[in-house]
């Protein structure tokens, strides 16, 4: 049984879908979750965790905003002594063909999947060093692995999260801190609502176990990355997608 109580973990992207999953599943395991999202979004999903009996606080959060990241993060620190537990979540698509991709499709998602993801692990580097202990989780994404026509800005953010975090892990491996990948593949969220259903049918008879995943299957996967279960793997792809991808 995965056992994080006395850990502190921000989730960013908590208040939907993936994130907010993330973040009930890590509650339910004993963490204090610091669920993290834009314009107070992430209130419904502390609020949640709360009447549930578990322990969470809101913060209001542009992952996109440097200097933001940080300040939630010292706030966090200030407020518990440590913290122990970074899930880099937060994603946007902007999808399009190359040849019609314009500069700003581009930049907004490199900058929210990718760049917001060096700051806010940049900034939790510090305490956890100190503490000599620590998890970091990024979620990728099956993209990411196998790129994706119309999605080239998406998946090179998402392959750009793997490396990323296969580097930190070098970097920070002696200091008790590991830092590894989960890659989903495709789940049942607000985002794939959006895609026609004869698409999604031609996805999902590409995938061995011929169903989509569900938001809690990432969750699970990133609670064991969390755990003192995974203290001997680091600088790891997790790939949670029903075998669509080997």
């Amino acid at each position: 049984m995965i056992d994080l109580s006395g850990r502190v973990a921000l989730v960013t992207g908590a208040s939907r879908g993936i994130g907010r999953a993330i973040a009930l599943r890590l509650a339910q395991q004993g963490a204090l979750v610091i669920a993290a999202a834009r314009a107070q979004n992430a209130a419904k999903t502390a609020e949640e965790i709360i009447a549930a009996g578990g322990k969470a606080e809101a913060a209001t959060l542009d992952v996109g905003d440097g200097a933001a990241a940080g300040a939630v993060v010292s706030h966090a620190v200030d407020k518990h002594g440590r913290i122990d537990v970074l899930v880099n979540n937060a994603g946007i698509t902007k999808d399009q063909l190359l040849l019609r991709m314009n500069r700003a499709e581009w930049d907004e998602v490199i900058a929210t999947n990718l760049t917001a993801a060096f700051a806010l692990t940049q900034a939790v580097l510090k305490p956890m060093i100190r503490q000599r202990s620590g998890r970091i989780v990024c979620v990728s994404s099956v993209v990411g692995q196998a790129g994706n026509a119309g999605q080239a800005n998406y998946a090179a953010s998402k392959a750009g999260l793997i490396g990323f975090a296969k580097s930190i892990a070098q970097e920070v491996a002696s200091r008790n801190v590991t830092v590894n990948v989960v890659a989903p593949g495709l789940i049942q969220t607000d985002m794939t609502r959006l895609i026609a259903e004869n698409a999604k049918e031609q996805w999902q008879s590409k995938i061995p176990l011929k169903r989509m995943g569900t938001p809690d299957d990432i969750a699970w996967a990133v609670c064991f990355l969390a755990s003192d279960e995974a203290a001997y793997i680091t600088g790891q792809v997790l790939a949670v997608n029903g075998g669509m991808y080997m």
